[in-house]
């Protein structure tokens, strides 16, 4: 099981808890997640690299991910709303 995996598992309770990020980088979790994300992965591409339904899936590999951000970083997206799917070992987001 991938570490990614592990913490999606373990803060599984967590999602959607926008209200318990402290140190927000916006009031929108959407935003708050995109700006963390750019923080970690400074670029000129878009954030957002397809979407399907009612999902949108981000440009950000999970095994970077999961190599470069603390876990406090990622409970923070977890809240934030960013889901990872070990099927298709991607991170998105509900619109």
């Amino acid at each position: 099981m991938k570490k990614l995996e592990k913490l999606c598992k373990k803060y599984e309770d967590e999602f959607l808890e926008f209200d318990k990020v402290e140190n927000k980088l916006s009031n929108r979790p959407d935003l708050h997640a995109f700006l963390l994300l750019d923080k970690l992965f400074p670029s000129t591409n878009d954030m957002i690299s397809a979407a399907e339904h009612d999902e949108i899936y981000l440009e950000i590999e999970p095994d970077k991910l999961s190599r470069k951000a603390t876990e406090e970083q990622i409970l923070e997206l977890i809240r934030s709303g960013v889901m990872y799917d070990e099927e298709t070992d991607s991170i998105s987001m509900f619109v």
